[in-house]
């Protein structure tokens, strides 16, 4: 790694911790940015899991006076999280660099798609009341979501937050509560299995993660002076470009 791929990395890493405090979709850029520097597509996607991390953490505590009046009642979401997590790490595993290479540039249309309509997809807030387990759909929908985050992860936000208003009781902020601490869930768990599997470049990690804490912190002083729209458009720009350059490159 070069003293430019170092600040390349912190600096996508910044931003991609100010995009996820402000609109989301900051995985695109640590993803992007550490295939750029030369880190195979499997490994860039494990290491930008491990890079993603404190930000689930820190968002969730920033949301603990919610979830302490309903976590007792996640714990089976946590588990069929855990499960799901753990199902789609193993299959990227599974796959090799050129299998999974093909598959980028579907993942990232789909998953840009779904990041441009995710102000569509928000739930509407709800009654006042606390967030529950829900149907057996909402369980299936959650193992579905979870596989995902294990396998890919870009968007996987938006989707989990999509599938729990359908899903599940509770206004917005208790539902991006839960959100947010089964992300933790579901990355704690890929990264067992990718840290395992030995695919998760500890250097490239190491660089970036401050950049993340960094920014992170920067979004709440830019989310009061820049629109969402720009930021959310500034992602979606950058998730075609990647699809572009896998087309591109095969």
């Amino acid at each position: 790694m070069t003293f430019s791929d170092a600040v390349l990395l912190f600096l996508a890493g910044f931003a991609s911790g100010a995009a996820n405090a402000v609109a989301g979709g900051g995985t695109f850029l640590t993803f992007g940015a550490m295939t750029l520097v030369g880190l195979p597509p499997i490994v860039a996607n494990a290491t930008s899991s491990v890079t993603q991390l404190p930000g689930y953490i820190t968002s969730t505590l920033a949301y603990w006076t919610d979830i302490r009046h309903f976590w007792r009642g996640a714990l089976l979401l946590c588990l069929i999280s855990a499960f799901g997590a753990l199902a789609g790490s193993l299959i990227l595993l599974g796959l090799t660099n050129p299998s999974f290479r093909a598959l980028v540039p579907w993942l990232l249309i789909a998953a840009t798609a779904l990041f441009a309509a995710g102000p569509w997809l928000k739930p509407a807030a709800g009654p006042e009341h606390q967030a529950s387990v829900g149907s057996l759909a909402g369980s299936l929908a959650q193992f579905a979501t979870a596989v995902y985050g294990g396998f890919f992860g870009a968007g996987m936000g938006v989707m989990m937050l999509a599938t729990l208003g359908l899903t599940q009781a509770g206004d917005y902020h208790r539902l991006n509560a839960l959100k947010n601490m089964l992300s933790i869930v579901i990355a704690v768990v890929a990264i067992l299995v990718f840290v395992s599997g030995g695919v998760v470049a500890w250097p490239q990690a190491i660089v970036m993660i401050p950049g993340v804490a960094l920014g992170g912190y920067a979004g709440v002083w830019i989310a009061k002076r820049v629109p969402q729209a720009v930021v959310r458009g500034f992602v979606v720009a950058v998730g075609l470009l990647l699809a572009f350059y896998y087309f591109t490159k095969g």
